[in-house]
């Protein structure tokens, strides 16, 4: 099956991320949000993120516009027939992707593979809402999408051969590595970093070390780039809180249970770097 178009459904972080890899790869780009001015949005971040490169000699300013331009922005959905593969990256809510997919079922072509960028729902639950259930795989990028390399492909009951192996094709030509996960709670990567960061707000919660020091043991004693708790701060906490309730949840383990302290902190408001407040203190 040869891809020729690709539909990215959300224009927030993630979707311009993906929408801006996929055209510098070369495809054509439907970039779909539900306002304009997200749709917008989207295309101006892709913009000063191509800028960037420009001025960092990565690119060339003829390269930037042609990229550009091979990204379509829409707010109507049956824009979307025309495309060969559909990532949806939008908000992390079961019944709102679910919709989203029968619409889409609707809307696009029979050959038309679904990839969902969740970071941690379950891509079969979202499969069976449509009609090709063994048309549908996990893709989940990391953020910032154009610099993280990895993607976790994610196979759900239903996902056939053929749609793996197109996906595996498809990972390859957007520049990126990838490793296969058999469909589980929070996949394989944030199953293994969610615990690590919730323990890290019990061992401050608990008055075992101060913020700072937890991050600087890490940092220096495990290698880790970013201490867990500025990470914490970054990815935000009400995301962290969603995500560790998630795999407390699906898998009824009381080892994944959130941590108290970051329940309180989100109830405050206390949100990390978008709030200007998490575990430290931002925009002072």
């Amino acid at each position: 099956m040869e891809i020729k178009t690709i539909g990215v459904v959300g224009a927030g972080t993630m979707g311009a991320g993906i929408a801006q890899v996929a055209a510098r790869a070369g495809f054509k780009v439907i970039m779909r949000d539900v306002e304009e001015n997200f749709v917008a949005r989207g295309q101006s971040t892709i913009r000063k993120n191509l800028e960037r490169e420009v001025q960092k000699n990565r690119l060339s300013e003829q390269e930037a516009r042609d990229i550009l331009e091979r990204i379509t922005g829409t707010v109507h959905l049956a824009d979307l027939a025309a495309c060969d593969f559909v990532i949806e990256a939008i908000i992390e809510q079961m019944p709102l992707k679910k919709e989203l997919y029968r619409q889409l079922d609707q809307i696009c072509p029979a050959h038309t593979i679904f990839a969902s960028n969740t970071s941690g729902l379950s891509i079969t639950e979202m499969a069976a809402a449509t009609g090709r259930p063994s048309r549908f795989i996990g893709m989940h990028f990391f953020n910032p999408v154009p610099v993280m390399k990895l993607v976790e492909i994610i196979k759900a009951a239903e996902t056939s051969p053929e749609t793996l192996e197109v996906t595996r094709e498809l990972t390859g030509k957007l520049g990126k590595e990838y490793i296969l996960v058999n469909e589980s709670p929070l996949f394989a990567v944030n199953r293994i970093l969610v615990p690590m960061l919730n323990e890290a707000m019990f061992v401050l919660m608990e008055g075992v070390a101060s913020a700072q020091d937890i991050d600087k043991g890490m940092m220096l004693g495990a290698n880790h780039p970013i201490g867990p708790l500025a990470l914490c701060d970054l990815i935000g906490l009400d995301v962290m809180l969603m995500v560790t309730e998630t795999l407390y949840q699906e898998t009824g383990d009381s080892k994944y249970r959130p941590c108290p302290l970051l329940r309180k902190m989100v109830r405050a408001g206390h949100l990390g770097r978008k709030t200007g407040r998490g575990f430290y203190v931002y925009n002072q």
